[in-house]
């Protein structure tokens, strides 16, 4: 268990809110009784504890100190709508590790972040992503013109392994649009359930495409031709919470993920991946085994920066309670009441009815026994007439 004592609330942004601390009680903010007092760990462990009577069952407990947080100045190429939108959210300056792996990003690096939860990893990977497509949008306009100024509007394929992660992206993304007043940025998400017309104006105009390692491998690769324009102009591949991507399933997306990067590159593209996780122990190996390239290629951003309370982690031993003298020992009998008395050794019905029907083709339990050759006649249904019946003698028919 986890007791946190930190403010009521964790800050991954200066300035910025994001989620409630985690809670100690259900129903009650940690490190706050029902009054709204302040209670220090010390005596929610003498709680839990029962004035040392269950002392014996804590078996371990760790101290882990408030943290500081350790802001960083917003990125010279970093736009200045965007800047500004992140303000009006109230972001007035970004944490260290979100500022370094935007640069290693921006730089064309592969890069994975690896801090904890509520950090603000998005703001490290859409601020490069959206700089760069409003970049390639306003050199776009720059000289309408002149047909040797058209070039592809850049593109970034954000890849999550559920579709709500995916809905909850793109509603934060169109806050972020919304405040900074920025119109030029085509935002969508598709998927498995996303209709002909949906996908067909996706491939035609989005700069933004979120969706799921399913879906690409299913609809977007094969079809490739048809997203030539995305995958063309992409400029970043975002794999969010990428600890999900392990074991065979993992090794399905590595898969997929190197076909995307070939499929690229025959279009021109040479896309920069972007990886974020919690929970990931070696971050630089874990992305280059999933993006197909070597660890020292792949930049490491672990330090977490953001601010965060004094925690206290409890390892909690339950008390053995014997199965004999449990409280529901009585309610349970020794024999399954649910089972069925079994007269003999249980019988196989389906195979059995399987054997039956081969032997006796259809049709044949409607004839007379009588008339089929080589079957004895079935005795009298008068029941006081019923006797065995002799074995039959006679040979049967050539």
């Amino acid at each position: 268990m986890c007791v946190a004592t930190p403010p009521s609330c964790r800050w991954s942004t200066a300035g910025a809110p994001t989620r409630c601390a985690r809670r100690a009680w259900h129903g009650h903010p940690a490190g706050r009784g029902e009054d709204g007092a302040v209670v220090r760990t010390g005596e929610l462990l003498d709680v839990l504890l029962a004035g040392g009577r269950r002392a014996d069952r804590l078996t371990h407990v760790r101290h882990l100190p408030a943290r500081e947080g350790v802001p960083a100045d917003w990125p010279t190429w970093a736009d200045a709508d965007l800047v500004a939108g992140y303000r009006a959210l109230g972001v007035d300056r970004p944490w260290q590790h979100q500022a370094d792996a935007a640069e290693a990003a921006w730089s064309g690096r592969h890069t994975v972040l690896s801090t904890s939860t509520g950090s603000g990893k998005s703001l490290a990977f859409w601020l490069p992503s959206l700089s760069a497509v409003r970049a390639h949008a306003a050199a776009r306009t720059l000289d309408p013109g002149r047909i040797e100024s058209v070039t592809r509007r850049g593109s970034v394929l954000y890849l999550c392994p559920t579709k709500a992660l995916a809905a909850d992206q793109r509603h934060a993304l169109d806050r972020l649009l919304a405040a900074s007043g920025t119109r030029d940025v085509r935002v969508s998400t598709c998927d498995g359930d996303s209709a002909q017309e949906e996908r067909r104006w996706v491939q035609e105009h989005a700069d933004v495409v979120l969706t799921n390692p399913d879906f690409l491998h299913f609809a977007l690769l094969p079809q490739h031709r048809r997203w030539a324009r995305l995958l063309g102009s992409l400029r970043y591949v975002v794999l969010d919470e990428c600890h999900a991507f392990r074991g065979v399933f993992g090794a399905h997306v590595a898969a997929v993920l190197r076909r995307l990067r070939r499929v690229a590159g025959t279009y021109g593209a040479d896309p920069v991946f972007l990886l974020a996780s919690a929970t990931t122990a070696e971050p630089a190996a874990s992305a280059a085994r999933l993006v197909g390239v070597r660890p020292e290629d792949v930049v490491a951003v672990s330090a977490d920066a953001s601010p965060a309370g004094r925690k206290t982690v409890a390892l909690w031993q339950p008390a053995e309670v014997p199965a004999a003298e449990g409280p529901w020992s009585g309610l349970l009998p020794e024999d399954d009441p649910w089972a069925l008395p079994l007269d003999g050794p249980p019988v196989d019905v389906d195979r059995h009815e399987a054997r039956a029907a081969e032997v006796e083709p259809d049709g044949a339990a409607g004839e007379d026994a009588a008339d089929a050759p080589g079957r004895a006649a079935p005795a009298s249904q008068d029941p006081a007439s019923r006797e065995p019946a002799a074995p039959s003698t006679a040979a049967p028919d050539p």
